[in-house]
């Protein structure tokens, strides 16, 4: 689907401060942390540790940073018990969203989401309201400059990918969820660099918001949902994050 947000997403993430960069590597952190509880501390053993690792390395963690994390969780002492909980609701005119959390304390968690919506012309649905709009894919973004495409295409169709997006600036290669590892890592072993190696809600259709306030209200309600350490992704059907403040 061309205009499909998730590279205009990035290069929003990719703006932000410092700050918000500390709050990125808590929050893959928390993955990291979860994924060694789940299944120990082998990524060569764990393929969920070893996805949130390249994730990781995707977002310029350090290797000091990941190497401590897996430590720590591994240890003992850490009774930190982080829980995964999927919230869904409306934005402004009805912009579906979905928002993937790691908390220690669901009932702030639901509190804080409940909060965003309802402040920004929106509203927080029950379980299953919009997620029927939106798909799971693995997807990963390659940057188009100095890029072959025809070969690239080649590739990831051989490696397993099942859709091949060329939008504008990058090139989205999208996989069956539990297949984005495997095509990560053959394109990865050809050489090639990856801007993002995620699974991704992609939306069946995309709506437009023209009124400048909507357009003010629903950057505001990702903006506040983005800075919260809790929310691990947001996804919605937005069709023109571009024009967002």
């Amino acid at each position: 689907m061309s205009g499909h947000s998730k590279w205009s997403t990035i290069k929003r993430k990719k703006e932000k401060t410092d700050n918000a960069r500390a709050k990125v590597f808590t929050k893959i952190g928390r993955e990291i942390a979860i994924a060694v509880r789940e299944g120990g501390p082998d990524p060569s053993a764990n393929s969920k540790l070893k996805e949130v690792i390249a994730k990781a390395k995707a977002n310029n963690v350090p290797n000091d940073n990941i190497d401590r994390i897996i430590k720590k969780a591994s240890g003992e002492g850490n009774s930190a018990h982080y829980e995964e909980i999927v919230y869904e609701g409306y934005g402004p005119s009805g912009i579906a969203v979905i928002v993937e959390t790691l908390t220690d304390n669901r009932n702030r968690t639901a509190g804080e989401m409940r909060h965003y919506f309802d402040k920004n012309k929106g509203n927080m649905g029950q379980s299953g309201c919009v997620s029927f709009l939106f798909t799971r894919y693995g997807e990963i973004v390659i940057e188009a400059e100095d890029m072959n495409e025809d070969k690239l295409m080649e590739d990831a169709l051989e490696a397993g990918a099942v859709d091949f997006i060329n939008d504008e600036d990058v090139f989205i290669i999208r996989t069956e969820p539990n297949d984005l590892g495997g095509v990560r890592d053959d394109l990865s072993a050809k050489g090639y660099k990856f801007v993002s190696a995620e699974v991704e809600y992609v939306p069946s259709t995309t709506v437009k918001l023209t009124d400048e306030e909507d357009l003010k209200m629903m950057g505001r309600l990702l903006e506040m949902m983005e800075d919260n350490d809790d929310v691990q992704g947001v996804w919605h059907n937005l069709e023109n994050t571009d024009d967002l403040p």
